[in-house]
């Protein structure tokens, strides 16, 4: 695949309930604190910090820069992206590894930003992220399935309560401009009302009951 091609996500994003107790082996998820400096139009641009040593409990107290001070050295990967608008599953992002330590300075000193804990796992034929968010976007849990090319004929967990892929409100860069907290009671309105939705131009979806067959 050429590197402009490499450049693109195929992604399905949905709303979870709540983190699926089967899909964590007890280990220390990937701890991410991130920034965004533009997130407009579903334009973004991220600078995020990763650490794989620690495990952070995530809810409405979870303050992202006093995590960052307190494990400043457990944060050792870190990248820059660029982000462009998410249209049917498909949004162009280059990222590029940066220094951790840069990194961490950027994040203090500007940007808003967010906290999470991702858990991965294989789920039948794909990978899957499952992000279980903290702070003023506690208590969201975003379940996600990427390839590298797009996702038709997707095997759906029943964890997944309803598809949010192109739901701008619900990405990271959404989130840091308006927080979940502030928006909550008006979508599980919506989703009373309107049912859970799934998208059907990918092709035939399959639902599945819990993934006893999941693999970390």
């Amino acid at each position: 695949m050429s590197p402009e091609m490499n450049d693109f996500e195929f992604d399905r994003r949905f709303f979870c309930r709540t983190m699926p107790a089967e899909l964590d082996d007890g280990s220390a998820p990937t701890l991410i604190v991130q920034s965004y400096y533009v997130h407009s139009d579903n334009y973004a641009l991220r600078v995020r910090l990763i650490s794989r040593k620690v495990r952070i409990e995530m809810n409405a107290d979870t303050d992202a820069m006093a995590v960052l001070d307190q494990y400043r050295d457990s944060f050792t990967e870190a990248s820059v992206a660029i982000k462009g608008p998410s249209v049917g599953g498909t949004r162009y992002e280059a990222e590029r590894e940066i220094d951790a330590n840069i990194a961490a300075e950027l994040i203090k000193r500007g940007g808003q930003v967010i906290i999470k804990n991702r858990f991965a796992a294989w789920i039948g034929e794909d990978g899957w992220d499952i992000d279980v968010f903290g702070g003023s976007n506690a208590p969201l849990v975003v379940a996600e399935a990427k390839r590298s090319r797009p996702l038709t004929n997707l095997i759906i967990p029943d964890f997944c309560v309803t598809e949010i892929t192109d739901q701008t409100r619900f990405s990271n860069d959404g989130l840091a401009g308006k927080p979940f907290d502030t928006w909550s009671k008006d979508f599980d309105r919506e989703l009373a009302e309107q049912g859970p939705h799934f998208e059907q131009i990918y092709g035939r979806n399959r639902h599945e009951s819990s993934p006893s067959d999941a693999s970390f």
